[in-house]
């Protein structure tokens, strides 16, 4: 299993891909299958699943079947909801769509939750456009929104909606508050690893187009390129093109990935629904 991929990521994306759909929660016994098959093995996925459930993340509750099972809690279902609207890929934003500000204030006596709102504002892709105000395109709104309510973090930000007037171009002052280079190198980390994953099972497509796709293999391919993928689209807030260098690697690693998806997650949703155990935890 690749280095990137822990077991705790793979399990909140095999929730976030598949998950959703089964009624109730997922058994014990068949997340340790369905781990299994991109290299996990059974004391992580359980030590993982504890920790997602101490996260809140994850609730105990017990399949039809009666098996040891977990489910999504609210929080989470909202989080990954939010997060379709990021990972899978839809046309970039125009500059005249505008930006949300956040502008924050923590008191010294919670200097450490000053700390966890720089890294959640972070982690939604938002840039810093100067101490205490950080910058994302508009779009990300309802998303932050949800975020800092769910971390109890509102009460410290004040969210505004507006555009940027000057006095540098707005592609130079973009190359100040974000680190583009970093972010280029992430998409084409991507295309290094999901690529020729993509030109392979388009080579077997066009040679056998008739085929049967092996499920498993399928399943496996998705869920390591969505878990890689899944990551990008927070580093990256999805600036208007007109913003970007030339040459920008994320449309390609969007591209990349669209087919990949389009390709192998019904196809992988066959190995999903295979026989399930009644085991216990």
């Amino acid at each position: 299993m690749a280095e990137q991929h822990t077991p705790r990521s793979l399990i909140v994306t095999l929730y976030g891909a598949y998950g959703r759909e089964k009624e109730g929660s997922l058994a014990v016994a068949e997340l340790i299958r369905l781990l299994a098959a991109v290299g996990v093995d059974a004391p992580s996925v359980r030590s993982s699943v504890s920790r997602l459930k101490r996260r809140g993340l994850l609730v105990p509750e017990r399949t039809t079947a009666g098996a040891a099972g977990y489910a999504l809690s609210a929080d989470a279902r909202q989080l990954l909801d939010d997060g379709d609207r990021r990972i899978y890929p839809h046309p970039r934003p125009r500059a005249r769509e505008g930006w949300v500000l956040a502008v924050f204030s923590v008191p010294e006596s919670e200097r450490n939750k000053r700390h966890v709102l720089r890294s959640r504002l972070a982690g939604l892709g938002f840039g810093t456009a100067a101490p205490g105000v950080w910058i994302a395109p508009a779009r990300l709104y309802e998303e932050t929104r949800h975020t800092l309510e769910r971390l109890q973090l509102a009460p410290y930000v004040d969210l505004f909606r507006g555009e940027h007037l000057g006095f540098a171009p707005t592609a130079e002052a973009v190359g100040r508050w974000w680190d583009l280079a970093a972010i280029a190198k992430q998409h084409e980390e991507f295309l290094g690893r999901h690529e020729p994953v993509l030109r392979g099972w388009e080579t077997r497509a066009h040679t056998a187009p008739s085929a049967e796709v092996p499920s498993e293999e399928a399943y496996r391919d998705y869920l390591l390129a969505l878990d890689s993928w899944r990551r990008l689209p927070y580093a990256d807030p999805g600036l208007p093109t007109s913003l970007l260098p030339p040459n920008w690697p994320g449309e390609r690693s969007a591209e990349v990935f669209r087919r990949l998806h389009a390709r192998l997650r019904d196809a992988g949703a066959a190995f999903v629904q295979g026989p399930s155990s009644t085991e216990t935890a």
